[in-house]
């Protein structure tokens, strides 16, 4: 059993992306059933927490490691101005693309059409990226000086359990008030 421990942290540091992508694997289908939890659904949607578990392994874990891989390189250092330039850059860049990505990316997994895709991120996106705005370059300034370079993505995705809590709430907020809507 060591063996193989030992194997899947020495797989981990020689791809770190994997960290992330198993991370975000769990923690972005917790965070939806959480959500589930938390607003009374009567019975888990797994279906839906896969949808989570695939989008936050497969797209968000590897766009997120190369986005700390770019911010790395522009700003090498680890002080306090550094962070601050690197969680802003990331407000105005890759914020906005994760956000309609999600959406988005969501919206197809759940089997929608790409125009029906892309109603879900003109309604959703700002709602959405404004409450980003205000809790992630906190998160980015306290992850870029205080955490480990080679435990930033975990850290990340620890943080996004509440966050994807929240997705999974403007995911599919509206769903139930149609659903609602439909057997009135």
């Amino acid at each position: 059993m060591t063996t193989i421990f030992s194997r899947i942290v020495k797989f981990s540091i020689a791809y770190p992306v994997t960290r992330g992508m198993a991370s975000y694997a769990v923690i972005w289908p917790t965070g939806c059933l959480i959500q589930q939890v938390a607003f009374g659904d009567d019975e888990f949607d797994l279906a839906r927490a896969a949808r989570f578990g695939l989008f936050g392994a497969f797209y968000v874990a590897p766009t997120l490691n190369a986005w700390l891989t770019v911010a790395r390189y522009l700003y090498p250092k680890n002080d306090l101005r550094s962070a601050i330039i690197k969680a802003l850059i990331e407000q105005v860049t890759y914020s906005p693309c994760a956000m309609v990505s999600f959406h988005f990316g969501m919206s197809l997994l759940e089997g929608k059409t790409v125009s029906e895709a892309k109603k879900e991120v003109e309604k959703k996106f700002l709602p959405t990226y404004k409450v980003g705005i205000i809790v992630w370059p906190i998160l980015q300034v306290f992850n870029y000086t205080m955490i480990s370079e080679k435990n930033r993505i975990p850290f990340v995705s620890l943080c996004s359990l509440a966050w994807s809590s929240f997705l999974a709430y403007m995911n599919h907020n509206n769903k139930k008030k149609d659903k609602i809507l439909v057997t009135k």
